[in-house]
Formats: C-alpha cells, structure tokens, sequence
C-alpha cells in the first residue's frame, strides 16, 4: 500500500490544528475522512505516528520529525505544480495570508479585494491575528508584520514605515489637565497591549519615561483606541488605527513634539525557491498599493 498527497496534507494539518476536529474544519471535510487519511497514512508508513486515548490524539516523536521533514518538500511540490499551471492558465492554487486585525480590518482588505480581481482563479484565505504566528505551523504563505524585525528564517520586504502618536479623548484631557510636559506622562494611565511590554512599545528619541500602566490590558490595537476615546487612559497608537479619530475631533494628539520611533510594517515569507509566481506578484502588490508613504498618512 502507498501513501498519497493528500493523506501528507492531512497528516500535517492535523499536527498544526491539534486534533481530528480541528483539521477537519480546516480542511472542511468530514471528521471520518480525516481519520481514514490518517489510518491509511500508518499503515502505508508500517508505524502509528499518533497515540489515541479518550478521545485526544497526540503526535509521536517520530512523527512530529518527519512534518518538520515533510513540511518543506510539501511547499516545494504544490509551488511547482502550481506554477506550470500559472504559467499558461494564469495564477491558480491558493494563496494563504496572516495579517494584524487591526491593519487588516482598516487597509489590507481594499488591497488583497483588487488583487482578487485580477486573478479569479486564485484561491485566497485571509487570517487575522494579532499574535505572532508560525507561518508554516499554520500554513501560510505570506504575513504582514507591525514593529521591528527579529531574529528569524523568513524572508522579509519592508512596505512602508507608518508614524505613532500618544492619544487620549478630549474628556479625559477636560478631567486630568492637559499635557505639557514629558516628566507629566508618569502621573498617567496608558492602556496597555497584552502582546508586548511597554518599554518595548514607549520607544522614543531621545528616551521618553513611559507612563504607568492602567488596569486596562487588551490585544488589539482597536480596543485600545476605544478605550482611550472612552477616556479610561493614555496610548501610544499608529496612526493606522487613529488618524481618522485625531481628524474628526474623537480623539487629542498628546505632547505632539515628541518623536516616538516609527511603526515599520513588512511582509514575511517563507524561504521557498523558486520564489512562487502567486507570492512574487502579491508582494509586488502590496509594495505598489501602500507606496513609502502609506495611504493614511498621504492626507
């Protein structure tokens, strides 16, 4: 008995998904078809690659060496296949991306809509999350990161560099006095972001001393805008996310002579060569669409 592509798809799936439910939901197959791929999958290998026991399934150490093993020459064979097709039917397959909610929901979805447009064929699956997600644990093909680059295996280009301003409502501004001096920020609650320390985020040249954190915690930058324009606090936010409100009044620009360090976004890829037609062409989208001054900032 051989094994097939798909039972290795499925196989991969369900360690990244962590359970027969999940990678059926993923896949949006029926829960039994997913358990034969695998009951197959075994018996073609001659070895169990999960153990089962009320209910869980959980990979061996064998198993979880031959995705790492797998993964990678998975992503080879779809990017040949799909590129010969490209090739002479135009872009086909599917294109996976990750992005931050916030950026997503306020600007990439115009963006990722045109490129859509142009290549119907093209299957695209969009997932916002706001935490820092394993591109190839979760399939993906591309990601848009905020903030500076770390350490990492991917490859990278950055897209444009957007601006980050202190803000708080207009009613808070009436009940605490205004601003007009750096050494006041630590007399002030600063709603916090639960994905990064404040330090990390309160970067300034030269060194600003951060205000003191509120009980306000919160992993996404639109539920920080909302709570500073309830006026529960300070934040230091892109202007991604809180130019409209400074533009309409919603919200105050906060000592505006500081100079926070700039918000770099990039888009992250795998280092897969050949370079995929579908991947080069969306990079080389985004990099048109959002320009070195980024839309939101052009106004």
């Amino acid at each position: 008995m051989r094994w097939t592509i798909n039972e290795i798809e499925t196989f991969l799936i369900v360690i990244d998904a962590g359970s027969i439910s999940g990678a059926a939901i993923r896949m949006d197959i029926s829960k039994s078809v997913i358990s034969k791929r695998i009951s197959d999958f075994e018996t073609a290998l001659g070895t169990a690659l999960f153990t089962r026991h009320a209910g869980r399934i959980t990979p061996t150490d064998p198993a979880l060496t031959l995705a790492e093993r797998l993964r990678p020459a998975l992503t080879q064979l779809v990017t040949a296949t799909e590129s010969a097709v490209s090739d002479v039917k135009g872009l086909r397959g599917r294109l996976s991306i990750s992005a931050p909610m916030s950026f997503g929901i306020h600007h990439l979805g115009p963006i990722i809509a045109s490129f859509a447009r142009a290549h119907p064929a093209l299957e695209i699956v969009l997932d916002y999350d706001d935490a820092m997600v394993d591109l190839a644990r979760k399939g993906h093909d591309v990601g848009i990161r905020l903030g500076e680059m770390s350490d990492s295996t991917l490859l990278s280009r950055k897209l444009c560099e957007d601006r980050r301003a202190i803000v708080a409502s207009p009613n808070y501004i009436e009940r605490h006095g205004p601003l007009t001096d750096q050494a006041q920020l630590s007399e002030h609650d600063t709603i916090r972001y639960l994905n990064r320390r404040i330090g990390d985020i309160w970067r300034f040249e030269p060194h600003v001393r951060p205000p003191r954190p509120s009980h306000l915690v919160t992993n996404n930058g639109e539920a920080m805008r909302d709570m500073v324009c309830a006026g529960l606090g300070i934040a230091l936010l892109p202007m991604f996310i809180v130019h409209r409100d400074i533009e309409e009044g919603r919200l105050v620009q906060v000592l505006p002579d500081l100079r926070p360090h700039g918000l770099p976004i990039h888009v992250v890829w795998p280092p897969i060569k050949p370079m995929p037609q579908k991947l080069r062409l969306f990079i080389n989208h985004l990099v048109e669409s959002l320009g070195d001054t980024p839309p939101w900032l052009r106004t």
